[in-house]
């Protein structure tokens, strides 16, 4: 695969920012969101993205790796939650205003996919449904989307707006995620599964169209993850 290191400093969180691209801008931009700790190599470091190869080499796919700020943000107990918060924010107003446009530029798309495992996935799917307009997939590896452990306690506005356990219950034009292909993979016996479970009854609650799969011989690790994403993207 042709891959490429950028880094930019961005706005946003008026800093360097760091992304691998794998690809050379054709078919569908896919941003590849890294688990817990994880940096921006971590999706090649761990097998991912070459699992992913055939798609890239075919032109079927262009896979984008962003950074994530999660030690800075999410786990950051030095900080006020709120704050923790407002930099996670900040961390998604990089995704959207400068990962989405570069991929969408580089791919002539209108839209991109997003997928991460673990809180990757929370990742992928909280900015997915925040940001409809602008996603075409979410692909769900072990997801883990209860962000409320991580505030001591603490809510606000900003924790309601960005757990989607919380805000899509009460979501009144769940037709906007009509167009968005959504896949949530997990197995019996993955440790987040039951997460998985959750935000699907949601979504059917709302009427909102989806795949859940729940895999035999499958858990929450990389193993099973690259065996999961090439199959998903043989769906879209």
């Amino acid at each position: 695969m042709n891959e490429r290191y950028i880094k930019w400093h961005t706005p946003y969180l008026d800093r360097d920012f760091e992304m691998l691209v794998f690809g050379d801008g054709h078919g569908i931009p896919l941003v590849l969101f890294p688990t817990s700790f994880g940096r921006y190599s971590q999706n090649k470091d761990f097998g991912l993205t070459d699992a992913c190869a055939a798609y890239v080499d075919a032109g079927k796919i262009t896979i984008y790796c962003p950074d994530s700020i999660d030690l800075d943000s999410f786990y950051n107990k030095g900080i006020h939650p709120a704050d923790r918060m407002r930099t996670h924010n900040a961390f998604e107003r990089v995704i959207v205003g400068d990962v989405f446009d570069f991929a969408r530029r580089e791919s002539s798309a209108a839209r991109v996919a997003v997928c991460g495992a673990s809180l990757g996935a929370y990742h992928a799917a909280n900015i997915a449904f925040r940001n409809p307009d602008a996603v075409s997939h979410l692909i769900s590896l072990s997801g883990a989307f209860d962000i409320s452990s991580f505030f001591d306690g603490y809510h606000d506005e900003n924790i309601y707006f960005n757990s989607p356990y919380e805000y899509l219950p009460n979501t009144t034009d769940p037709w906007k995620y009509g167009h968005m292909g959504i896949i949530l993979g997990t197995g019996e016996w993955d440790n987040t599964r039951h997460e998985s479970y959750r935000l699907s009854e949601i979504l059917n609650s709302k009427g909102i169209k989806h795949f859940l799969d729940d895999r035999k011989w499958c858990g929450h690790d990389w193993s099973y993850w690259r065996d999961m994403l090439p199959y998903y993207l043989s769906l879209i």
